[in-house]
């Protein structure tokens, strides 16, 4: 659970930030007649990536088992794929977010009322997407017969939005720059699990060779059904007997995509800082996304 809550967590308080830049800047601006549009366009936005979601979960249902797993098991790698470049494109971007946001925004406004739809659907609807796909593959991988893993997600999305609206009104500061970082760093330990899972998924379907082919069996020492075992496959999609493709996929995506991803990237400390306005025209220090 606590691994769909981080999924849950991260991406959507990524999308929370993005609005609160959205709609602060029209308010600081004075152009709350703007708010309108934009507000439809995070609406539709939200509302595709909820019905992405659903033709994911119950179109699946209505296939084989054998293509059920091989569609389990491409979507998986694709979410991860997904989810890897999001965390690196944050670490390149974040400190120019608000500025780009901000120029897209007044071109928007110079178009109509059109173009500020368009606006807030495209920058909220990639995280939408993104987060529809890894949280259904996440969910999916750490399933355990049970509505805790999709509650998780729920719960840290939840969350998210809390945080973004504390942030608007300039009520919680905290280094978001140290909570991307670590945040990113644990998605990229779920996500290497999620591709585990996956390629897992496509030996069952028998695209993949190597089905019977254990790397190790510790299923006396760590049940499945124990609580330590569903804890563990909660968090990190711990699977007691993988096979050897298992443990090398893992092994080869997540030791350099951490180390990567950890490696100092020589931003001066105190920079990376922006505002976040709420309507009365208070300001709440926020830290980019940067890490």
């Amino acid at each position: 659970m606590f691994a769909n809550y981080l999924i849950g967590l991260r991406e959507g308080l990524e999308a929370s930030l993005v609005v609160c830049i959205l709609i602060a800047y029209l308010v600081k601006t004075d152009r709350r007649d703007a708010l309108k549009p934009i507000w439809i366009g995070i609406g539709v936005a939200v509302g595709l990536a909820l019905a992405f979601g659903c033709v994911l979960e119950f179109g699946s249902q209505e296939l084989t088992f054998q293509a059920q797993e091989a569609l389990g098991g491409s979507l998986s790698i694709i979410a991860v794929g997904l989810v890897t470049w999001m965390v690196f494109w944050m670490r390149r971007t974040a400190r120019h977010l608000k500025a780009d946001l901000h120029g897209k925004l007044d071109a928007a406004l110079r178009m109509g009322t059109g173009a500020l739809v368009a606006t807030a659907f495209l920058a909220v609807g990639r995280e939408g997407l993104e987060t529809s796909l890894f949280v259904w593959t996440s969910v999916r991988a750490s399933s355990d017969g049970t509505e805790g893993p999709l509650a998780g997600v729920l719960l840290g999305l939840a969350t998210a939005v809390v945080l973004g609206w504390l942030f608007y009104r300039g009520a919680l500061r905290i280094n978001l720059a140290k909570f991307f970082t670590w945040t990113g760093g644990m998605l990229v330990v779920v996500a290497a699990g999620v591709l585990a899972y996956g390629f897992h998924d496509l030996q069952e379907a028998d695209f993949v060779p190597g089905l019977t082919d254990k790397a190790f069996d510790i299923s006396g020492t760590i049940p499945p059904d124990s609580w330590y075992g569903t804890l563990l496959k909660g968090v990190f999609n711990f699977q007691p007997d993988p096979t050897v493709l298992q443990v090398t996929v893992w092994g080869l995506y997540l030791i350099p995509t951490l180390a990567l991803f950890l490696a100092p990237v020589g931003f001066a400390s105190g920079k990376g800082k922006v505002k976040i306005p709420d309507e009365q025209g208070a300001r709440g220090s926020e830290p980019t996304k940067a890490s």
